[in-house]
């Protein structure tokens, strides 16, 4: 018997494949039209795509239809730029090509998804979500233990001495009602209002300037109990001040309190509304100040994960349509621990651990300021409020990667391996309680962190096999501060990094930022060894976070036509200690801002001097502008250089239709070891800062234009679409808003950052070189020919 199956071919060659079987009847084909992009190459894609994917005739491997296939390179040519175009974007060569030819082409394989079902100990007393997997519970904050039977005590303040009666200064320093179970201080019982905050300096007297004007000052060694618990009207009072009276004016309050912490809302706190969670508990759960409390059946730190006791019609749409079976021993009953649920998926596959919630959700339950690592908070009518977080990126490739249908529970199955430790959270949150300490690390965020990605690493070392069958190259961790993974331990270096420093170290190779804090230099090798911060071969750099800008959308700033733009180069950041209100750091931006402003400064300095070649039109400016996307929309060129470590000016200039010009040696940007950065971009050397405006104004209108019309294709690929259309989706479902925001991002439809990102893992999947040496056999669902050398 002769067969071949899922075949992918043309139009016409489908039609005559059809003829012939209508007349001959002895073919049975499958047929699994590819749907690609039909701009540039994408009508090519289809026609030339005809070969049989894991196809076998009489059981043996297809080779004829394949052998008559041109190699990749011959099907899909670079242009003049050295790019292959693939759903828009210009990505290098090799990746395009294979992209185009193999990825397009990539039909569902069937997974099996193990559905668990075991029991932890007391249900977790009330205290904690149980991980049916492994029967583990994973414990609320302050409490501890195999069952979370066992009560922290985490105080809110160090150890008193004579002179500091509530110790030292720390973020969680309190004078009033420590709640030890999160080290975080409330007025208390006895007052009208026990559970209003009492952050920081609330408790504590003030002092007040000497001449008008001038900055206060917190004497963190005297309580303010007179004034925060009185019942005088005629004081500054807070703990039994009336919200209704205070908001008429009838009743005094101190202007030093506010409301820091998550889930409250108005100037006295009195308005509850929903904490931020990761994925707002995919509506399976209640967000409690951060950590998802799941409803029964339900576990995850998104509270995503069915166990056995769910109901599959509340299934998540990456496990559904599942053809689920049930054990054949017997009835149903309630001890069952396991499922096996068939579905279909494409790879690559991601299986992303359920780590303990230290490293993710007792780090955002515990913060004490509600803006703190996160990219949205809530309104008095829980619709959500998105912020300028930068570092925001890490939860949005966090959601997406828990709710997207390349998500596997199936390790066996999974092409990469996702470790959720949320760096973010953890230097922001450094030394803000007492628990969080960092004097054995002298201070340094970096060696903190550092240590807390080590237990990671150890945990899944222990508790899971996948670590070691690769050395943990197939694993996935993410990065973002300001030198991302400069201050990886030694023993994750093998895997995938996710960051926005892509510093080689080929020149810059010690810690860049001006910020001591967070400087790696002083780190042990012992610790860290000696790795670079990113090595293109392996890692990616991904676009920071920015917020929606409605705004910008629905004026099509990055669609501005090269008439309309009538500045030639713009750059507006800090430019260092020469201007008011710079970085008193000399090291702040490597110094390159600097030498930037010394050349083309717009603005006098504090001497009064503008740059030595200043013209004007070209703008590089130190006073934040008001006006900043519109500026950025109405110029041809703008600057991309660091700050402390990396900056967001690439993402505001391809967001903004402008050319970024990049200035930064050995140090990659967002996506530039994938996609083809000549195509919609200029790099300068450090050492070209003098001659940057003769060698713009060097590109006629010609290159001018090709570049403006990729940044047209590719603005997308440096938003997190994905992540913003979820949380419409939740807010639609939960309250049935349709903000302006959600209402313009579902208008867009070209790539965003996680399908660019899923993309690039399909090609690594194939042709990483350690993944050829690989020899055991998965389904793939691509061509034959897709997996050699082409």
């Amino acid at each position: 018997m002769f067969s071949v199956h899922k075949l992918n071919c043309s139009w016409s060659l489908v039609a005559t494949v059809a003829s012939i079987v209508a007349l001959v009847s002895v073919l049975h084909l499958s047929l699994f039209p590819a749907v690609p992009s039909f701009d540039y190459f994408g009508y090519r894609q289809v026609k030339d795509s005809c070969f049989p994917i894991n196809g076998t005739i009489d059981g043996k491997k297809n080779n004829f239809l394949q052998n008559k296939q041109p190699p990749l390179n011959a099907r899909f040519p670079a242009d003049l730029h050295k790019a292959v175009v693939y759903r828009g974007a210009p990505w290098k060569a090799e990746i395009g090509q294979w992209l185009s030819g193999c990825s397009s082409v990539a039909a569902p394989i069937k997974v099996v998804e193990e559905i668990s079902g075991k029991k932890c100990k007391d249900a977790c007393s009330g205290q904690g979500i149980c991980n049916h997997e492994f029967g583990q519970c994973r414990c609320f904050h302050g409490f501890n233990g195999d069952g979370c039977s066992e009560r922290l005590e985490l105080s809110c303040n160090y150890p008193a001495t004579e002179e500091l009666p509530y110790g030292r200064w720390v973020v969680s320093i309190c004078s009033a009602h420590c709640d030890t179970t999160r080290a975080m201080c409330f007025c208390g019982e006895g007052t009208k209002y026990p559970n209003r905050p009492v952050a920081e300096s609330c408790g504590f007297q003030i002092i007040f300037p000497s001449e008008p004007g001038g900055p206060k000052d917190v004497d963190w060694s005297k309580a303010d109990h007179d004034n925060i618990f009185t019942t005088n009207g005629s004081m500054p009072g807070w703990c039994n001040v009336d919200p209704v009276e205070a908001y008429a004016s009838k009743v005094k309050f101190k202007d030093d309190c506010d409301c820091k912490y998550d889930g409250l809302l108005g100037r006295f706190c009195e308005i509850p509304v929903s904490s931020t969670c990761i994925n707002q508990c995919s509506g399976q759960g209640h967000c409690r100040g951060g950590f998802c409390q799941c409803y029964n059946g339900w576990y995850g730190v998104d509270c995503s994960i069915p166990s056995v006791y769910s109901s599959i019609r509340d299934w998540p749409q990456w496990l559904r349509p599942a053809q689920v079976s049930v054990p054949d021993n017997g009835p149903i009953t309630g001890n069952i621990i396991g499922l096996k649920a068939v579905v279909e998926k494409k790879r690559p596959l991601i299986y992303v651990y359920d780590l303990p919630p230290e490293f993710n959700s007792l780090l955002l339950e515990g913060r004490h300021f509600k803006l703190e690592c996160v990219n949205r908070i809530y309104d008095q009518d829980n619709a959500t409020v998105w912020t300028e977080q930068l570092y925001g990126s890490q939860i949005a490739m966090y959601e997406s990667m828990l709710a997207s249908p390349h998500r596997t529970l199936n390790g066996e199955e999974a092409d990469y391996f996702f470790v959720p430790v949320l760096d973010s959270c953890i230097i922001t949150r450094a030394d803000d309680a007492p628990h969080l300490s960092m004097e054995k690390h002298r201070g340094l965020r970096s060696s903190f962190t550092l240590e807390l990605y080590k237990k990671a690493h150890d945990h899944i070392v222990q508790q899971y096999p996948y670590w070691n069958r690769s050395s943990g190259k197939d694993h996935i961790w993410s990065f973002s501060w300001d030198e991302s993974a400069c201050y990886a331990p030694k023993e994750i270096w093998n895997s995938m990094m996710l960051v926005h420093w892509g510093n080689t170290n080929s020149k810059h190779n010690h810690s860049t930022t001006a910020y001591w804090a967070d400087n790696w230099d002083t780190i042990s090798s012992d610790r860290r060894g000696n790795h670079s911060c990113f090595d293109p071969r392996k890692d990616l750099v991904i676009p920071a976070w920015k917020r929606p800008d409605v705004i910008s959308l629905s004026l099509k700033l990055w669609a501005r036509p090269r008439e309309k733009r009538k500045t030639l180069f713009y750059f507006n950041g800090n430019l260092g200690p020469a201007y008011e209100h710079g970085r008193p750091e000399a090291t702040y931006s490597m110094g390159i801002r600097q030498k930037l402003a010394e050349e083309f400064g717009s603005t006098p300095n504090k001497d009064g001097k503008l740059g030595k070649q200043h013209v004007e039109d070209v703008i590089v400016i130190s006073h934040p502008s008001e006006s900043y996307h519109e500026d950025l929309a109405s110029s041809i060129f703008c600057g991309v250089m660091p700050g402390d470590g990396w900056s967001g000016r690439m993402e505001d200039s391809i967001l903004q239709g402008c050319i970024p010009v990049v200035i930064q040696d050995g140090i990659f940007l967002p996506w530039e070891n994938v996609l083809n950065y000549e195509s919609f971009a200029v790099r300068l050397r450090e050492d070209e800062i003098p001659n940057l405006i003769n060698i713009i104004r060097g590109f006629n209108e010609t290159e001018v234009e090709f570049r403006l019309a990729n940044i047209k294709k590719i603005w997308q690929r440096y938003l997190y679409r994905d992540s913003i259309l979820l949380e419409a989706e939740r807010q639609k479902s939960a309250y049935g808003y349709i903000k302006d925001w959600a209402q313009q991002f579902s208008e867009l439809s070209d790539d965003d950052v996680f399908t660019t990102f899923v993309q690039i893992l399909h090609y690594k999947l194939y042709n990483d070189p350690w993944r050829r040496e690989n020899t055991n056999p998965k389904e793939t669902g691509i061509p034959q020919e897709c997996l050699l050398n082409v």
